[in-house]
């Protein structure tokens, strides 16, 4: 069963997930060259109890880190370690909060600096697709018009999307019904009604699609070494247009 949230839940969702979006930006922001991912996950331990939450991801099956912080050719589930970020360098920092019980979950790649172009693309492309498979998220459609949406998108622009790792629905639980792929069938799948909660999360290759998962049991890592990009927002479908639960401002290239 797809949850469906009532007003009562929906506005639990919104706060925990404005603290999800607000601790994602302060993260953007302190993001630089010569950091090391620990310091990320350190600095987002502060920025999470800040916020009244505490982390989703810390101890969930076992994951040891308070977000998931992946460098270029990491797709996601990066643990926060001795990796120093570089100049040049791309930085996907995927956040998730617990807030009076109820998740926010968000993702962004930031760009360190002046990146190669090609990766540049990659990044904006990325966000674009997210961006366009929001608007799916409406009462009436299906699951497969978001999933066809990123995939057809990404292929358009000579990607390929990540098949292992998907979307799906958040709320209590960090991850709950339904399942979003980033690859399928319009007009398949489960029917989107208003009070759902999504969490629509594009991973674009730059390469080909494979991924294969490091000897941490976590790091999830291109099979060619090429960059990967990822966003995510948390959405609640309506009756009219999607709302995205996690949206903050972006901030600028460091």
């Amino acid at each position: 069963m797809i949850p469906i949230k009532s007003e009562r839940e929906i506005e639990g969702m919104r706060e925990s997930c404005r603290a999800a979006g607000e601790v994602l930006g302060r993260l953007e922001a302190l993001a630089a060259p010569g950091m090391t991912t620990k310091d990320i996950d350190d600095a987002a331990a502060e920025f999470i109890c800040e916020a009244g939450a505490k982390s989703a991801f810390l101890g969930y099956r076992n994951f040891p880190g308070q977000l998931c912080v992946s460098v270029n050719e990491e797709v996601v589930h990066g643990i926060g370690g001795s990796r120093r970020l570089a100049y040049g360098d791309i930085l996907k920092l995927d956040v998730g909060v617990v807030k009076n019980g109820w998740i926010g979950d968000t993702a962004t790649t930031v760009r360190l600096g002046v990146v190669a172009p090609e990766t540049d693309r990659l990044v904006e492309d990325t966000a674009r697709i997210l961006d366009e498979a929001i608007l799916q998220a409406t009462e009436g459609r299906r699951v497969g018009d978001i999933s066809s949406s990123v995939e057809q998108a990404a292929l358009a622009r000579g990607y390929s999307v990540v098949r292992e790792f998907v979307g799906h629905g958040v709320g209590r639980k960090l991850h709950e019904e339904p399942q979003i792929p980033n690859f399928g069938k319009s007009g398949r799948g489960p029917k989107l009604k208003a009070g759902m909660t999504l969490a629509i999360e594009p991973m674009i290759n730059l390469g080909k699609a494979g991924i294969r998962i490091l000897d941490d049991k976590w790091t999830v890592v291109t099979a060619d070494g090429l960059p990967s990009a990822h966003f995510e927002h948390t959405v609640l479908v309506t009756k009219n247009e999607p709302e995205v639960l996690t949206w903050r401002k972006k901030t600028l290239l460091k």
